[in-house]
């Protein structure tokens, strides 16, 4: 097995996708923040001193899908034509989703990630003064599509 990121001298480098073609893609990542039932009830409520939660959480994780390749030393820098962000707010945690596109040559798997995974440490960092027992996890790629490899849907999903 060859790995992609490693150049002839055996250190890492970026991959060369000039040759490759420009294809419409699409990623959906999703994370979860389990917390106490009276937090929810306070991000609900907007009695959060810091702000509104969810907006707040929102702008990160657009934020974060931007700047992914400053983040994760061999993602490319795209130029994204979309992210949209999913909030779901159950009694002990709140179901977050991220969905990224683009029109290039490498997928947006990593952004999606990211985004997830931005808004929901922001989601901690302004409710931690209430709830320091937040707990981050699950963070997934649910799907994809575009690009030379096709497209993947997490197993179990429609």
């Amino acid at each position: 097995m060859s790995f992609t990121h490693f150049n002839d001298s055996g250190r890492a480098y970026m991959v060369e996708v000039t040759e490759k073609d420009d294809t419409s893609r699409t990623a959906v990542a999703s994370g979860i923040i389990t917390m106490k039932p009276e937090t929810i009830q306070a991000i609900q409520n907007e009695r959060i001193k810091k702000g509104d939660v969810l907006s707040v959480a929102q702008i990160a994780g657009i934020m974060g899908a931007k700047k992914t390749s400053e983040l994760i030393p061999m993602c490319h820098q795209l130029m994204l034509t979309g992210v949209d962000l999913r909030f779901k707010i159950e009694t002990h945690c709140i179901l977050i989703e991220a969905e990224v596109k683009t029109v290039g040559k490498t997928g947006v798997e990593m952004e999606a990630l990211t985004a997830v995974s931005t808004a929901a440490l922001t989601i901690y960092d302004m409710c931690k003064a209430i709830d320091k027992e937040m707990v981050i996890g699950q963070i997934t790629l649910l799907k994809k599509s575009g690009g030379k490899s096709g497209d993947y849907l997490k197993e179990g999903l429609k």
